[in-house]
């Protein structure tokens, strides 16, 4: 992006720090919210780690009336300057944050199923689809994850990515993230229809292995608000216990 010294300031009105995410994954609605709070004809610096934000950040500033003035860019960040519009497109789009975010939602994820062969399952969403074997399996070897798998894993990939997108919002390095997550059913012969019990999960154990050199304390109420805003974590949690740490090496 060719930057115009003179048009840049040295720091914006309001200052959102947007990590990793791109425009797909919500920046664009966390934009348009951050936009709110500065004045007319102010500044909105959003800073970002994120490269497809260079590319999608100049024709969404069309759109909507606002003007980007450039950016500067800092090792991996790159800082975007916005002044706010004054046009009708820029206050239209200001009056619509409210209807999109009620959107946003109401949203509803929607997949198909069809059962493919013996033991196998194919999930349809969106522009993927994937195969999944029996409801629970403690085999060493099948030839599909297993249900509870994807369930765990569902868990355990949305708190990873979070965590991740969290700290590069943050401003803190880390430079590998890995969970650990274990979890039993309080009686796999019920599910299996042997004897009567319950086959429900009995607990989830989750550990969090995080290289990071920065503050040990910053880097632990960040991994606590990712827990708590996690939509899979808090579903789970009505029905199961979740044990959640996070050990910093």
């Amino acid at each position: 992006m060719n930057v115009n010294a003179d048009a840049v300031p040295e720091q914006g009105d309001v200052l959102f720090d947007g990590g990793n995410l791109d425009c797909g994954s919500g920046l664009a609605l966390l934009i348009r919210q951050q936009m709110s709070k500065v004045p007319e004809g102010g500044v909105l610096e959003l800073r970002s780690i994120e490269p497809s934000v260079e590319l999608d950040l100049p024709p969404w500033c069309r759109m909507v009336g606002h003007t980007l003035l450039g950016s500067r860019k800092q090792g991996q960040i790159t800082a975007f300057f916005i002044r706010k519009g004054n046009s009708d497109l820029a206050r239209r789009d200001e009056k619509m944050l409210e209807e999109d975010k009620q959107k946003a939602r109401e949203y509803v994820w929607q997949l198909r199923t069809r059962s493919s062969e013996a033991l196998k399952s194919t999930v349809y969403c969106r522009n993927f689809s994937f195969a999944v074997g029996q409801p629970a399996s403690f085999e060493e070897q099948d030839k599909h994850p297993s249900a509870i798998e994807y369930l765990l894993g569902s868990l355990s990939g949305a708190l990873c990515t979070a965590f991740a997108t969290a700290c590069s919002q943050k401003g803190i390095k880390v430079d590998d993230i890995e969970l650990s997550v274990q979890s039993r059913i309080n009686n796999i012969l019920s599910h299996l229809g042997l004897e009567a019990g319950d086959p429900s999960l009995a607990a989830i154990d989750i550990t969090c292995y995080a290289s990071t050199f920065d503050d040990a304390t910053e880097v632990r109420g960040v991994w606590e608000e990712v827990v708590a805003r996690c939509p899979i974590t808090q579903t789970l949690k009505k029905g199961v216990s979740i044990h959640s740490k996070l050990n910093i090496i």
